[in-house]
């Protein structure tokens, strides 16, 4: 007998009129998706305390720098394109474990990079390794989880990419410090291949109930249907335009704030990093806040995206403008509200904006297109302060990503309730 059978199973009242069961194994697959996260996050943040030390080894510029961080996410792009596709056709369990593992092997392999090429290589790989991440952990979230508690699943889940900000500010700059850029990645390699371990044990696709009811033949369209479907849905289009500013704004602040903050205002990297840990703290408090807040509105995700939007352009502004430590402290775990709380709103929207059978392609496609974002943001943000040698010039690029996000965002039409799922 499964694991997931022997657990009690708990009716609950879904989309206001409707019994489901929801079995209490749902917690263990959000739990291992947790981890799944994490740990791809956590991967990719160690390059924010990494890179100046990398730039020593390796003799290299700041645009040159950027590099690593658009060759990473080339192939994490490429990996989304395909990879969701995958989680649909292959199931989000399988996705998984084998995205993971190779992300250990890659990583670990970084360690030991003696050369520009070299660690150029191994970013694009891994980057081709995490790029299913998003997607296989959105399908199997939401095969466990229906609409009416979603936003709050997704809330919790969305933690994943905070908490490794201040995991990653909070530690390695002492591991660096101690042991060496190269160190970090190989014991981060090690730990990303036991998550990987983990996931081949635990993670089933969805409820042995659900899948009793849909044994027999699923429609499951090919990729190029499933592709028209999306690219026909005038919402999902726009959205992913709104979701290309957040991740501008989010993921280029993470990526260049703990080097602007040194090399701009003469910050130890201790220092960078214990402010960027305050970041983390405000997201973690903010993504569930808002996903549970959605649930109960309703399910109404558009109109705190927007808050959230254009609440995050002011805030890179103000933070832009400053210049103490004091003041960066005191704006910082504000500015990681902003900064990530519209993210589990993003993720309960797009699972709902499209049928259940091409979720995983969706959520591949539009993080895609997201990451799109992150890739082009750390050389243009390179470029601009190279050029001015100015920290509010840097921040005022990063503002025009949520700025743009909130007015797309206007365009979207939300569906009701009712119709989700």
């Amino acid at each position: 007998m499964s694991i997931a059978r022997k657990n009690t199973i708990i009716v609950c009242e879904v989309a206001g009129n409707t019994a489901a069961p929801l079995p209490r194994y749902r917690w263990v697959i959000l739990l291992v998706a947790f981890l799944v996260l994490v740990t791809s996050f956590i991967v990719r943040l160690a390059w924010g305390n990494a890179a100046i030390g990398v730039r020593d080894s390796l003799s290299l510029g700041a645009t040159t720098l950027g590099s690593f961080v658009t060759a990473f996410y080339i192939g994490y792009v490429i990996a989304n394109t395909f990879g969701g596709f995958a989680a649909d056709r292959f199931g989000p369990s399988r996705a998984l474990f084998c995205a993971l593992l190779p992300l250990g092997v890659f990583t670990f392999c970084f360690g030991f990079v003696g050369n520009l090429y070299q660690g150029l290589a191994i970013q694009a790989l891994m980057g081709l390794s995490a790029g299913i991440n998003f997607s296989a952990t959105t399908k199997i979230v939401s095969a466990w989880f229906p609409p009416a508690h979603r936003g709050g699943a997704f809330g919790l889940l969305a933690t994943a990419s905070s908490i490794p900000i201040i995991i990653a500010n909070a530690t390695f700059p002492y591991i660096i410090q101690t042991f060496s850029w190269g160190a970090l990645y190989r014991g981060l390699g090690g730990f990303t291949i036991l998550i990987a371990t983990i996931c081949f044990f635990t993670l089933r696709d969805t409820p042995l109930e659900q899948a009793t009811q849909d044994r027999g033949p699923v429609s499951k369209p090919g990729m190029i249907t499933a592709i028209r479907q999306i690219l026909g849905n005038r919402d999902l289009v726009i959205f992913a335009l709104a979701g290309f500013g957040g991740m501008w704004g989010t993921w280029g602040f993470a990526f260049w704030s703990n080097a602007l903050m040194v090399k701009g205002h003469g910050f130890s990297p201790v220092t960078a990093g214990a402010i960027m840990a305050l970041f983390g703290l405000g997201a973690v408090v903010a993504k569930p806040l808002y996903g549970f807040l959605s649930d109960a509105l309703g399910g109404q995700r558009k109109n705190l995206m927007m808050l959230c939007f254009v609440g995050f352009a002011v805030m890179l502004m103000l933070f832009g403008s400053r210049d103490g430590e004091l003041a960066f402290k005191c704006l910082a775990p504000i500015l990681g509200v902003t900064a990530f709380a519209y993210n589990p709103l993003q993720t309960a929207l797009l699972s709902e904006l499209i049928g259940k059978n091409t979720v995983g392609t969706a959520a591949g496609l539009n993080n895609a297109f997201w990451q799109l974002g992150s890739m082009i943001v750390p050389v243009v943000v390179g470029f601009v302060f190279e050029q001015t040698s100015s920290f509010y010039a840097a921040f005022a690029v990063l503002a025009c990503g949520p700025l743009l996000g909130a007015i797309c965002m206007a365009f979207v039409h939300e569906p009701d309730m009712k119709s989700k799922d």
